[in-house]
């Protein structure tokens, strides 16, 4: 009985156990089969599942005509697998690939030998991870490359394998570059680090296609295994409003510019005056993005539009425009322009040398700092400010380039301000801003905003057009814009300040600048900014050219520096352009000696004036007092009592504040 009771418990005992195991074993499926099971499917699928990935091309850049200006090229990269070398062969593989590759054998048996790294989690604990990849000579060209992998392959070495991919390449090379931009690659990503290469990445970038499917245990897809498929696209290619002929001429003349002023920065930039276009566009210093190994970080920018520069007497068409616009002047209305100096609360302008009454149009021809100061003043401060602001000082052009200065408008402006900004100083532009405001003065007052591209193709061949954004009218009067490019004119004719800008047969209508810059917090009188911009030709404008010269060495001027690479490159342009003249040579020709002649007499009657004067006065006699100049206003304009006080406070001074030159 006894027997029967102990086998009895082992029973219980044995039954017990059996229930428990069976109890964690149910436990143990319902979390396989139910708790865990998209966990555990997703990890079992992964071991007969697998997903291809077809990265597509990157789009490319082309100028408005369909010249490629930045595409790709196929190239080849080796690389290798330190832990699948055999022990021991690293040596002979390094000596194999050293010769193979033109690369130092040393720097290869360290990169083969080296089959461990260490990693720190997020923890902070290190880790050792082993080496399976090192690149050993990427952008091999593709020819080059076909025989390094072919020779590679015949001597069957272990863990050494190759990759075709597509390098980013400028066939151009420096032309337009610091507008392009360039890209990197950073761990088999491009990255785009500058110019529309940036801007436009996202248009740009590829979309890789992706296929997931189901695979046998050799590696081969089954039949229906596929699971997902994301068709992917080649990026969008971009079409410039730049014409590559045009651009070629520019970056010839602002070569010959740098070889002959030795400036520091040059600049040339050409756009349509109706739609905004950059036709073309020029700066020096620059780079070849196909070779960065020398390149320096203050050459990648954009200086057009990150640059902000005090442009001297270019500003002055747009105070007077905004005059005749306004009826406070008309071309000839006569200012006194006080013999080459004036005073303005308290603080005196000088002209470069004594200019006397003129009109308004000599104003312009002369760049007489004085003339236009008081026609400000006339204008007055609030109006003043809102006419620059029309022409888009202080704002940004719609250039589609990063970063974009907005220049240094109307801050902290004083008393005097009103008789600086107008003539180019205390304030500060972009070179783009600078050409914007001039396309206003050529279209008949219409703002626009500046464009860089005209369209984008995207990979299914759908055209998506970039419009012409057209604004408000600046002008009320639309005899304002004949009035100041006639004006304008007189600068590139016999006695105006940019006569080496003229082109022979067309009208140019054009200003000089230059610009004194400061330095140690003074205006400095051997540092300048040499400028010229012009409208061409002036009786049916094509093109605004802004031609700067940053701090050339030598001449200064701005008719002396830019003006001869503008008359240049305007002439190549409209040559090519096959614009007809607007007079033709005998007639064109016949006028210039004819100007030239009239502009010799009138500076004898000049010394001939000033001589009798100065005789009169050694002989004590007195001088003839002039008579009082005339203002032919449409309405007249009241005037402050600074500027009362102003008349009759000219006196001579030693002092060397000249601010800018024509």
């Amino acid at each position: 009985m006894t027997g029967y009771i102990s086998i009895g418990k082992r029973v219980k005992f044995a039954f017990g156990i059996f229930c428990v195991l069976f109890a964690f074993l149910a436990y143990h499926l319902y979390g396989v089969q139910i708790s865990r099971h998209d966990e555990l499917y997703a990890k079992a699928r992964e071991k007969y599942t697998i997903e291809t990935k077809k990265e597509n091309v990157r789009g490319e850049i082309f100028d408005r005509d369909g010249n490629l200006l930045v595409g790709n090229s196929p190239v080849g990269s080796i690389i290798a697998d330190p832990c699948a070398i055999e022990k021991g062969k690293e040596q002979d593989t390094a000596a194999f690939l050293a010769q193979e590759l033109q690369l130092p054998e040393n720097e290869i048996y360290q990169k083969l030998n080296t089959k461990e790294f260490t990693v720190i989690d997020k923890n902070g604990n290190k880790k050792i991870r082993k080496k399976r990849y090192v690149l050993l000579k990427k952008d091999i060209p593709f020819d080059v490359f076909e025989r390094n992998r072919d020779n590679i392959a015949k001597a069957k070495l272990r863990g050494i394998s190759s990759q075709v991919s597509l390098k980013r390449t400028y066939p151009k090379a420096t032309m337009l570059a610091n507008i392009l931009g360039f890209t990197t690659i950073d761990r088999d990503k491009v990255t785009a680090r500058s110019g529309l290469e940036k801007s436009f990445d996202s248009n740009m970038s590829s979309v890789a296609s992706k296929v997931k499917y189901e695979r046998s245990r050799d590696g081969r897809p089954l039949v229906f295994g596929e699971i997902s498929r994301q068709n992917g696209h080649d990026g969008y290619d971009l079409y410039l409003t730049i014409r590559e002929p045009l651009q070629a001429i520019l970056e010839e003349e602002i070569d010959k510019m740098m070889a002959a002023s030795k400036a520091a920065h040059a600049y040339m930039v050409m756009a349509d005056p109706y739609t905004g276009d950059i036709l073309a566009v020029a700066q020096r210093p620059t780079y070849d993005p196909n070779d960065r190994s020398q390149i320096k970080s203050n050459v990648m920018g954009n200086p057009i539009v990150e640059m902000a520069f005090e442009p001297g007497s270019i500003m002055k068409p747009f105070a007077v425009s905004g005059a005749l616009d306004m009826g406070i002047v008309r071309p000839n209305t006569i200012i006194d322009c006080e013999n080459g100096l004036w005073s303005y609360a308290g603080k005196k302008l000088r002209d470069t040398h004594k200019i006397g009454k003129i009109t308004v149009a000599e104003v312009i021809k002369e760049s007489s700092n004085i003339g236009t100061a008081k026609i400000a003043v006339e204008i007055g401060e609030p109006r003043l400010k809102n006419l620059l602001s029309s022409f888009g000082f202080g704002q940004r052009t719609g250039a589609p380039l990063r970063p974009e200065t907005v220049g240094q408008f109307y801050k902290n402006p004083t008393k005097i301000s009103i008789t600086r900004y107008p003539i180019g100083q205390g304030l500060s532009v972009s070179p783009l801003q600078m050409v914007r405001a001039y396309c206003m003065l050529a279209n008949g007052g219409y703002q626009v905003k500046l464009r860089f591209v005209d369209r984008i193709v995207h990979a299914n061949g759908t055209v998506e057009k970039i419009p012409v954004q057209k604004g408000n009218r600046i002008f009320r009067r639309p005899e304002t814009t004949s009035e100041i490019l006639s004006m304008m004119r007189l600068v590139t004719e016999p006695g105006g300040t940019g006569t080496a800008a003229a082109v022979r047969g067309y009208h140019v209508a054009g200003k000089t600048g230059t610009a004194q810059k400061v330095v140690n917090g003074r205006y400095s009188n051997k540092v300048h900014t040499s400028s010229f911009v012009g409208i061409v030709p002036a009786s049916r404008p094509r093109f605004v050219l802004l031609v700067t010269a940053d701090e050339p060495q030598g001449a200064q001027y701005g008719g002396t520096v830019a003006g001869p690479y503008f008359s240049s490159a305007a002439e190549r342009t409209l040559k090519y352009l096959r614009e007809t003249p607007e007079v033709d040579y005998e007639t064109y020709d016949a006028n210039l000696k004819l100007a030239k002649k009239r502009e010799i007499d009138r500076k004898v009657r000049i010394w001939a004036k000033e001589r009798e004067e100065r005789e009169r006065r050694k002989a004590g006699l007195s001088v003839k007092a002039p008579a009082p100049a005339v203002r032919q206003t449409a309405r007249p304009a009241r005037r402050n009592n600074s500027y009362r006080k102003s008349q009759t406070s000219v006196r001579r001074s030693s002092s060397r504040n000249r601010g800018t030159r024509g």
